[in-house]
């Protein structure tokens, strides 16, 4: 059966702007007519996430129909890059002033050449689920512990909402943070963080990292003096994955320990979320690789910054060596059991080759 005028049905792109207005800011939405009733500041990008959010959940295609629609459009929205390539995906991009957010398909390759772009994981896109207020406290049926590659799963796709939904350069020890209260968060966005799990961190007593992920607004600015802290989050519509919560704290309990990269307790926050985020893109076949860009973009790096890092990660023997491949731009790394050597490639990178 042939699919008349497929082309304009099968269109998967939808763009919110944030325009300022008497009262306070107002949504506006591409597919939607009129503008939202004025919203809080504070909560306006919220909003629009939950928007742009609604919009996909509603218009669900299987993956064989979806299609780059950067493509359609001549590639515009990056640089020139090697063509189309890899799964079709779902990209959330913001432009740089951050009131206006498009929400598309893209291939794996037109995503990654789009600055300020983070892959939104369809479980994002779940049902609402409700939850228990605490982490495992609840009692439950007897469930089969998720694996290391499905914690591992969980863990990536939190990492790539948070490279979009907090600033380019927030600091590694506010995105760990992040990363442990969007995990442990139940479907309204509360938690309870213990003072040990803080300890446990290397980041109690660290102030400033809380107002800092207040400043993004991306939380409310708790009272620190309680024990446990209590937690809101913002944007609490986005996390509602359809594993449950109860996954996503078993993905929190491996984040503070990732295998094969935990044994690095001690080590600054840039260094630990640098493993953090090698030790979530490794592959249970020995082939580990991401995309320079994206390793950066998830690290709150440039791609410079990032480099030096993995140099540290060499020095202390948490990796045995890594490479930069400038063509394809990926990072390719090896761990001390693997006795495969990666051989050095011309230029000032991918010098890190293990001794005879």
């Amino acid at each position: 059966m042939r699919l008349a005028g497929g082309h304009v049905a099968l269109r998967r792109i939808w763009t919110v702007e944030l325009r300022s207005r008497a009262g306070g800011p107002s949504l506006v939405c591409t597919r939607c007519a009129g503008h939202t009733p004025p919203l809080q500041a504070a909560s306006a990008r919220s909003a629009a996430l939950a928007h742009l959010a609604r919009h996909a959940s509603a218009d669900v295609l299987p993956g064989h129909l979806r299609i780059c629609q950067c493509r359609e459009h001549g590639c515009t929205w990056h640089p020139r890059h090697r063509g189309c390539a890899g799964p079709v995906l779902l990209a959330l991009t913001r432009d740089h002033s951050g009131r206006t957010w498009r929400l598309a398909d893209a291939c794996a390759a037109c995503a990654a050449a789009t600055s300020r772009t983070a892959i939104v994981p369809d479980t994002v896109l779940g049902p609402r689920r409700p939850a228990p207020s605490g982490c495992l406290s609840a009692p439950a049926p007897v469930r089969q512990r998720p694996s290391a590659s499905d914690e591992r799963l969980r863990v990536r796709e939190m990492l790539t909402y948070l490279a979009a939904a907090l600033p380019r350069f927030t600091s590694p020890g506010a995105r760990l943070l992040a990363l442990q209260c969007a995990l442990r968060a139940d479907s309204r966005g509360h938690l309870r963080v213990p003072h040990g799990l803080l300890r446990g961190l290397r980041l109690y007593g660290r102030t400033e990292l809380w107002q800092e992920l207040a400043r993004a607004h991306w939380l409310h600015l708790p009272d620190l003096k309680s024990a446990p802290v209590e937690v809101h989050l913002r944007d609490a519509t986005l996390l509602e994955h359809t594993p449950g919560r109860r996954t996503r704290c078993h993905a929190a309990h491996w984040a503070l320990h990732p295998a094969p990269l935990g044994s690095l307790t001690t080590a600054p926050p840039a260094v630990r979320l640098t493993a953090l985020v090698l030790a979530a893109h490794a592959s249970p076949h020995g082939q580990h690789g991401v995309d320079m860009d994206i390793l950066a973009r998830l690290c709150g790096h440039s791609p410079q910054q990032t480099a030096e890092l993995l140099d540290q990660l060499v020095n202390t023997h948490a990796l045995s060596a890594w490479q930069h491949h400038r063509e394809s731009d990926e990072v390719r790394w090896k761990l001390p059991h693997q006795h495969t050597q990666i051989r050095p490639t011309a230029g000032p990178r991918g010098r890190h080759e293990p001794e005879p």
